[in-house]
Order: C-alpha cells, then sequence, then structure tokens
C-alpha cells in the first residue's frame, strides 16, 4: 500500500476512494480499522471512521489506531479526509485529530488544510469558505443540528481546536507556481498547519504536487485529485461494475437543504414516501418493523426520512435532548437497514453521514468495492462478497434528482 488515508465518515470516504480510483489508484474503503492485513494489490487504502461528532479523545484514539494499521501495510503517505464543509466544533474533532496525526508521526513538515471540493460547490479563498456563492456561515450550515458552523474564516475555526499556530497559503502563491516554497516557509516560521485556498480543481492539482513527500495532508476529498499523479502505476480505466437488480429503498436522516429538495424532487415523481419523527420513535408509535412492512408493501422506490427543517428539529432536541434524539433515529435506520436486506433488498439508498454510519455499522460492513459515480463526490459501492450495492450520500452533496440516478447506476451493467 502506497497510501493511507483516514475518513471521519463514511460517505466522505467513498467520495474519496471514487477520486483515488478514477486517478488509476488499486483502492479499498475499509468500514473500521481491518484486523487483518491488507491484500497486496492495494494501493490506496482508505479506513472509515465515524469519528465525526464523537468526544474529541475517541475521535484520536480511533484516528491513531486507524494510522497504526495504515504505517504497518508500508504507507508512505497519510491524508485525513473530513468533510468539504469542514464539520466540527470549537472543541473539535478536525484539529485534535490533526494534532495527534503530526505527534504519532513526527513530522516537521508543513500539513496541509484544504476542504474545498469545486466540483461540489466548496472553495477557499482567503482563508474564507464558501458554498457555491454563499460564505459558509450563510449557506445553511449554520443551522446544522450537530456541528452548525457560524464562522466562515477556516483559520480562525481551525485554530480554536488546535495549539499549533495556524498559517495560510493564498491562491495567488498557488497559481504562480510558489506552493510549495510557500509552504515550507509557513512551517519555517512556526506555523505547521496551512490553511491552503483553492478555487478550482487546478488549484487542488497543484497542492497534490507541492506535498510530494511530506508525511500528511488534510482535506476534503478533493485534495486528492494530484495524488494519483504521483503515484498511480496505471493509467485511468472504466471501472468494472456489477449492479444489483431488485429491490431498492431510500433512507434518510439528513436536514440538510440538499437533501430535502431531493426528498421533495422524489415526491414530486409520485413515489411512496413515510416520515418518521424522533418522539414517535421514542415513544413507540414507530418503529423499524412497521416502516419496514410499509416499505415492502409499496410500488415504486419507498423512501424512508426524517429529514426535517432547523426548527422542527430544534423543537425535537428540546423535547428529547439532542443525544436522545440522535440516538433513536440512527438506531431506527441501522435497525431498517438490517432487515431489509434480510428482506431481500439489493440496492440501499442512504442521505446523511449519520445515517450512512448507522446503515453500515448495523449491516456489519467489512470493505466496499468503488463503483461508478452517480453525482460528484457520489459513487456507487458494492458490499465486498455479497448480492447488495449502496448509495452513501453526505447531506449536501448530489442534485435534485439523486434518487432517480442512484436506482438507475445501482442496477446497471
Amino acid at each position: 500500500m502506497i497510501l493511507g488515508a483516514i475518513g471521519d465518515d463514511f460517505t466522505g470516504s467513498s467520495d474519496l476512494g471514487l477520486i483515488l480510483s478514477q486517478g488509476g489508484m488499486r483502492t479499498v474503503q475499509y468500514v473500521g480499522t481491518p484486523a487483518k492485513p491488507a491484500a497486496p494489490e492495494v494501493e490506496a487504502g482508505i479506513v472509515a471512521l465515524k469519528t465525526r461528532s464523537i468526544p474529541p479523545r475517541d475521535a484520536v484514539q480511533q484516528s491513531l489506531e486507524a494510522l497504526e494499521w495504515l504505517r504497518a501495510q508500508g504507507c508512505r503517505q497519510f491524508l485525513f479526509k473530513y468533510c468539504s464543509t469542514f464539520d466540527s466544533t470549537p472543541q473539535g474533532n478536525i484539529g485534535p485529530v490533526i494534532d495527534a496525526l503530526i505527534d504519532a508521526l513526527g513530522t516537521q513538515d508543513p500539513v496541509i488544510v484544504c476542504p474545498a471540493f469545486p466540483a461540489t460547490g466548496r472553495t477557499i479563498y482567503r482563508g474564507h469558505l464558501f458554498v457555491w456563492d454563499k460564505l459558509l456561515s450563510e449557506s445553511g450550515m449554520e443551522n446544522h443540528p450537530i456541528t452548525p458552523m457560524t464562522d466562515p474564516d477556516i483559520r480562525r475555526w481551525l485554530q480554536l481546536q488546535t495549539q499549533r499556530p495556524v498559517g495560510h497559503v493564498a491562491v495567488d502563491a498557488i497559481r504562480s507556481g510558489t506552493a510549495r516554497e510557500s509552504l515550507m516557509e509557513q512551517a519555517g516560521d512556526g506555523r505547521q498547519i496551512v490553511i491552503c485556498d483553492a478555487i478550482d480543481d487546478a488549484d487542488l492539482i497543484e497542492l497534490g504536487a507541492a506535498a510530494e513527500g511530506f508525511a500528511l495532508l488534510t482535506g476534503g476529498s478533493g485534495i486528492a485529485l494530484g495524488l494519483p499523479r504521483l503515484y498511480a502505476e496505471r493509467t485511468p480505466e472504466d471501472i468494472a461494475w456489477r449492479g444489483e437488480p431488485g429491490r431498492a429503498i431510500i433512507l434518510s436522516g439528513s436536514c440538510s437543504q440538499a437533501t430535502r429538495d431531493q426528498i421533495t424532487r422524489h415526491a414530486g415523481t409520485g413515489a411512496p414516501q413515510l416520515k418518521v419523527e424522533a418522539t414517535e420513535l421514542v415513544d413507540g408509535r414507530q418503529s423499524a418493523e412497521k416502516a419496514l412492512e410499509w416499505a415492502l408493501a409499496q410500488e415504486g422506490v419507498p423512501l424512508v426520512f426524517s429529514s426535517d427543517d432547523p426548527a422542527s428539529v430544534k423543537a425535537a432536541q428540546s423535547e428529547l435532548g439532542a443525544d436522545r434524539a440522535a440516538e433513536a433515529i440512527e438506531t431506527f435506520f441501522g435497525e431498517l437497514a438490517d432487515m431489509a436486506v434480510k428482506a431481500g433488498v439489493t440496492r440501499l439508498i442512504s442521505a446523511g453521514g449519520e445515517t450512512s454510519g448507522a446503515v453500515v455499522g448495523a449491516l456489519g460492513v467489512d470493505a466496499l468495492e468503488i463503483g461508478p459515480m452517480i453525482d460528484p463526490g457520489v459513487p456507487a459501492l458494492r458490499v465486498a462478497g455479497k448480492d447488495l450495492v449502496l448509495a452513501l450520500k453526505s447531506g449536501n452533496f448530489g442534485a435534485p434528482d439523486f434518487f432517480c440516478k442512484a436506482y438507475d447506476v445501482m442496477g446497471s451493467r
């Protein structure tokens, strides 16, 4: 293995896998830190964790365990992958994990921090993160129920999470061909962790080239665009893919505007939908068993969702407590996914990082084969060794017709 990646959720890890695979690297996404060595033909290994919103100490511990396994596979460079909207709180978990990885590797190299992903509208200019033409703090992410992003200045936000000084390399330096020199200058001045601007894919490719030989880099999946050029021993080729026919079900716990738009489009096609509420799950009025019975009785592609507007989410959290509400929803989707597969469902579409983590965990998945792209940032995935395909969509990703496209791609041959 050449390149080792650690992802803080499952959806973003599959997105990273798509970029590396399309770049020509033999890539496997592992669900959690494996207990056995990787196959010898794997060039890029991604250990997908569920650490985005757990206590920082636990996130650090799991990330270090993943790093130890990747180092044992012979990796020469490491990538910490987080969300392209930098989902985190002032306490972490991005900063604490970066600090721990730097310490564990004992590196003095500059460490790039760049969540940009232009294909999905995430860009960084003068250290500020934009979602299309809006600052992060005005994009809807300020209403995220778990990690509200209220400051678009990534330098300032990250500085709250780390004891190390945070530097910055502007897009001017990247486009003038002096990215590596600028990174080294920042590190030499005591700012080892460096926020890097990126407005288009060419900027990210230039950053990948600038990071050649650096032990660690971090960012959204877009930061990997230039890495296959450093490592791939084969030219990019069409991804071999075998979809699955048969029944499909959509599970959505994301409350992002993009996902809610997709739910509205799905309803507009006349497809069946069932909404679940955290309060009704807690008091027993709704359950995974009842939802599955409903889904199996439907024609078309049924959608079961808890997605709601920010005001309704806050109301449920006020009544139940944020942790209890989230646990009820995640447990529900995990149980529903497990029962659906046992009932013969062969295509599962999951919207939302927390939902996808619950689904993958409940299914006991060990490894995922990367398939073709459904929308930018979202590939189809095959569960290794099973007649089951998945789409794990980050809440903010995908066009309004994503659910329809996912159904088609996942069934294609």
